[in-house]
């Protein structure tokens, strides 16, 4: 299945390559879990030599529902349950949640699940909202990870930008006390409400930061230079990409009623980074775009310090 994406759900619309089950309006955990496709367990078992001998130290993640090998961990791996997941955003957010998004990947090797924070804000006369994003993997590749998004409602822009002053991620590994670390991450996650104020602080000192048409132009040639030994087609590809920010920049519809401040220009690269169809859309682009939703987008947060240091 392309993109590597295995069963989801999503509201209203399908962001990955039309792929996936399109619900009315957002839902409940225990109508989440059922129409992303995530109501099945993991549960571990020893392996086994050829000769029949147990591999100490060692277990294999097996999907309930068709016995399925989803990895290989040590014996010190502890199993975070897709219910539990639920479970924890229910419990971190209360029983009101609504979620807009969640689903399996490569096989159910990894697990995602998106919900709306219950408050909006506005910043610079923008309707800013926030999500948590949870994710998980359930083959050893990679820790739990649960972040703060926001999003510029008008345009579905993110601004998940990386600042100095506040946290937006967290994440455990699967070891240890996972319950422990699971009360950990709910105290951790409200940073939620200390990061979007430190964001608004930041975006109204990006839009009262005017920058001129040279300033823009700069900018952009240095978050897409063009090396030295470059082929004809790399420069040519390069200058494409160059042109789609300089046109969001001076012609999005959304950024026309801004200033031609920082605000605007760093709303142009994510309108760019988020929405721009890549020159080669490889089959797990769009996985990788939803990660940087979890982790943040160097290329956004790149922009944000070139603004910073003028």
């Amino acid at each position: 299945m392309a993109a590597n994406v295995e069963t989801m759900f999503s509201v209203r619309e399908k962001p990955w390559h039309g792929l996936g089950t399109i619900v009315a309006d957002a839902l409940t955990s225990a109508e989440a879990l059922k129409e992303a496709g995530l109501d099945w367990q993991v549960y571990q078992q020893p392996i086994f030599t050829n000769f029949g001998n147990v591999i100490n130290g060692y277990r294999a993640n097996v999907r309930s529902t068709d016995n399925k090998v989803l990895g290989v961990v040590s014996d010190r791996y502890r199993v975070v349950q897709n219910e539990e997941a639920f479970e924890f955003t229910d419990g971190l957010l209360g029983e009101g949640v609504r979620y807009e998004t969640a689903g399996s990947l490569q096989g159910g090797k990894k697990i995602w699940l998106l919900a709306r924070l219950p408050r909006d804000y506005v910043m610079a006369g923008d309707k800013i909202s926030s999500f948590l994003v949870f994710s998980n993997t359930h083959d050893g590749s990679g820790a739990v990870k649960v972040a703060i998004t926001p999003v510029r409602v008008v345009c579905n822009n993110t601004l998940n930008l990386a600042l100095n002053t506040a946290n937006r991620s967290f994440s455990m590994i699967h070891t240890g006390d996972i319950k422990g670390k699971v009360n950990m991450a709910k105290e951790a996650l409200f940073m939620a409400e200390e990061y979007m104020g430190k964001l608004g602080h930041e975006i109204a000192m990006l839009n009262e930061k005017k920058v001129s048409y040279d300033q823009v132009e700069n900018y952009i040639n240095e978050l897409l230079p063009i090396p030295r030994d470059a082929t004809e087609t790399t420069k040519k590809n390069v200058r494409k990409q160059r042109s789609d920010i300089t046109r969001r920049y001076y012609e999005a519809p959304d950024l026309k009623t801004l200033d031609h401040t920082a605000y605007r220009f760093i709303n142009a690269v994510s309108d760019f980074a988020t929405h721009a169809e890549p020159l080669r859309r490889t089959a797990d682009y769009q996985e990788n775009l939803f990660a940087k939703t979890v982790g943040g987008n160097p290329f956004i947060d790149r922009a944000y310090q070139l603004v910073n240091a003028a």
